[in-house]
């Protein structure tokens, strides 16, 4: 019963999460990594080379290459616990609307966490894009447009999983273009992914987490990765016999993740001369 307890208390916040997050899995992020999370490490795949093709001879057959998949040892470095006391209730006794309440409130929380953490890993591995010239409603969408051009020179798949995470205020830029299409008239995949719209090619994704001095940041899934995984499941913990708390539980568990870009040069990132 305990152990079903905890699956469906994971669930419910595993939930929230994917709802909660702007930088969602599967978007803004793929999962493929080897490795137990667990064990503090795990290996992430690095697509830096492609398979190489070659000519076909009906005598010779063709020639062989080899496969040379690389990876990067990627730490799970953080380890985030909820740990909430629910005074007045022993574990068997808290009212289920007070612990969907509580599981709430940590999904939202942990969420937002997720995401800092996730900006600044991106901001980090970033190329610079262009100035730290002022965007303005005139020049957003010829700046995205060289944004795309940069990253179509460097191979990035132009496969309408293209992202662009905006600063509020430069969303606000975005909403005044012409050409800034709303995810409502793209469809029902467009809109279950949490964009906003589509600009220049890029899904659009309003990001609150970015640093004041970010306008914006434009990626691709396949070279940006993420690891998440419960360490522990939620689950609601009796502190009696705790020798401290009387008549109380607590809303515990543990959640770790980590963030890696294998392929720095896909990532571009506008920069302005605020702060």
């Amino acid at each position: 019963m305990a152990h079903t307890l905890r699956e469906r208390y994971s669930s419910l916040v595993d939930v929230k999460l994917r709802a909660t997050l702007v930088k969602k899995d599967g978007v803004i992020f793929n999962n493929r990594y080897e490795g137990d999370p667990k064990a503090g490490k795990v290996k992430v795949p690095v697509r830096d080379t492609e398979v190489k093709i070659g000519d076909y001879s009906k005598t010779d057959g063709a020639a062989a290459t080899h496969g040379d998949t690389s990876y990067l040892d990627v730490t799970v470095d953080k380890d985030k616990a909820v740990n909430e006391i629910i005074d007045g209730y022993d574990a068997a006794s808290v009212p289920d609307d007070l612990v969907a309440d509580r599981l709430d409130s940590a999904s939202y929380s942990l969420a937002l966490q997720i995401e800092q953490d996730a900006t600044a890993v991106l901001e980090a591995a970033a190329t610079t894009f262009g100035t730290t010239e002022a965007l303005t409603k005139d020049t957003v969408y010829d700046t995205l447009v060289d944004v795309r051009t940069a990253m179509s020179k460097n191979h990035v798949p132009n496969d309408n999983r293209r992202w662009l995470l905006v600063s509020p205020e430069v969303y606000g830029l975005v909403l005044k273009s012409d050409e800034f299409t709303k995810a409502s008239d793209l469809g029902d995949a467009v809109v279950q992914t949490g964009a906003l719209g589509r600009i220049a090619g890029f899904n659009v994704y309003e990001d609150a987490t970015l640093s004041a001095t970010t306008d914006f940041i434009a990626g691709h899934p396949d070279w940006c990765t993420r690891v998440n995984e419960w360490a522990v499941d939620v689950h609601l913990q009796d502190l009696g016999g705790s020798g401290k708390y009387i008549g109380a539980s607590a809303v515990q568990g543990r959640r770790i993740y980590a963030h890696a870009v294998t392929k720095k040069k896909i990532l571009q990132i506008k920069k302005n001369a605020g702060g």
